[in-house]
């Protein structure tokens, strides 16, 4: 055997080295597939196992979830306790919901609106304040709701044309406060939001109409909620905007409306009395209005005499002439609308001749007023005392 024998076959078994070295290789390789296979069977194990926690916590959480939604949770019983909850103008079944969670009277605002889809009474919930219970079942709190006699607020309707102080006088009765704290009220222009040409005078921006009173609020808070309304009137007509094409500004506005409601009878008249202030103006008449005399002298009455009539007041309109510094009561938006927008016509005098119907007659002329002064005096002396 020379050394290329030797080389050539270093077992000396006579195989030949590439047999030798071929199936050793296939062991190596048969050895790899084997830890290739184990870990692959195991990376499937984990991976199952993965899939099994993912969704099997997703089959929880998503049963969970649907059952949440399905029976959403609430509470059970009457509740115990007190709370006064305010229900708004026109506020639907998921709104009172969210107001009663939100004052923790129910569980779930969906467990209220579940209760709510089911009453076919609930439509005729009301708008204002109700004494509730805290903790209570949805069912319960409908009930309460349905109860007229859970109302726990006051309501008021404040007619178009009161003064600011006789405001006072209805609020007062109505609330048990005093009208000294209401006038006090008055006061604060920047606590009640009284809008900037307003000039710090709530005179003509305590908004009329229905107002649901918080059985718990102040009369700073309740004279704030009348302006409050105010504004939003004024947004919602854009009574800035309106003013300035008219050539206005909003608290001219706001003056001007406050004579055609104080001297209105009815809503039809109201944008010829309108016309009639424009004309007076605009000839630099006075406007001679017995309501403005009636108003500095803080009086009530049909008609005023001689004496009134010599009152030192910027709002006496038969001394001064043009609009008086401000206005002298709080209008309605009627005479709001009538004061922006004045029916076309000549008139330059108006008299109630008969009161009591509220019947206006309208004149040009001096003969003409005349004619209806006449019938204002025979009603006059067909009413005697009034």
């Amino acid at each position: 055997m020379n050394d290329l024998d030797l080389f050539s076959d270093p077992y000396g078994d006579g195989r030949p080295p590439d047999e030798r070295y071929g199936r050793r290789d296939q062991r190596r390789a048969r050895k790899r597939q084997k830890r290739r296979r184990r870990s692959g069977r195991a990376a499937a194990m984990f991976a199952l196992a993965f899939l099994v926690a993912v969704f099997g916590t997703g089959g929880v959480l998503g049963y969970a979830w649907l059952d949440n939604r399905w029976n959403p949770p609430d509470y059970a019983g009457q509740g115990a306790g007190k709370v006064t909850v305010q229900i708004k103008e026109g506020a639907s079944g998921s709104v009172i919901g969210a107001t009663l969670e939100q004052h923790r009277v129910v569980k779930s605002a969906r467990a209220f609106v579940k209760t709510y889809n089911k009453e076919t009474r609930a439509s005729s919930i009301q708008p204002g304040f109700y004494q509730m219970r805290l903790k209570m079942s949805s069912a319960a709190a409908m009930a309460q709701l349905l109860n007229p006699k859970s109302r726990a607020g006051n309501q008021i309707t404040i007619p178009e044309g009161r003064r600011a102080v006789e405001v006072y006088q209805l609020l007062a009765k109505k609330t048990g406060i005093s009208q000294k704290e209401f006038q006090a009220a008055a006061r604060k222009p920047k606590s009640l939001g009284l809008p900037s040409y307003a000039k710090g005078k709530v005179e003509g921006y305590l908004y009329p109409g229905r107002y649901d009173l918080d059985p718990n609020g102040s009369a700073e808070q309740i004279l704030k909620q009348m302006v409050d309304r105010f504004n939003q009137e004024a947004s919602s007509v854009d009574l800035v905007g309106n003013a300035r094409k008219a050539g206005m500004n909003p608290a001219t506005v706001i003056t001007l409306a406050s004579l055609v409601q104080a001297e209105g009878g009815r809503p039809s008249d109201l944008p010829k009395i309108s016309r009639v202030i424009y004309n007076r103006v605009a000839k630099g008449m006075k406007l001679q209005f017995d309501t403005t005399v009636l108003y500095a002298l803080n009086e009530r009455r049909l008609t005023v005499t001689e004496k009134d009539l010599q009152i030192d007041s910027p709002y006496n309109t038969y001394r001064h002439t043009g609009l008086p510094p401000g206005p002298i009561s709080n209008p309605g938006p009627d005479a709001i609308e009538a004061a922006l927008a004045p029916k076309d016509g000549t008139w330059l005098y108006f008299i109630a001749t008969d009161p009591t119907n509220k019947i206006t007659r309208f004149a040009t002329t001096e003969a003409e007023r005349l004619e209806i002064e006449k019938e204002f005096r025979a009603w006059q002396k067909a009413h005697p005392g009034q």
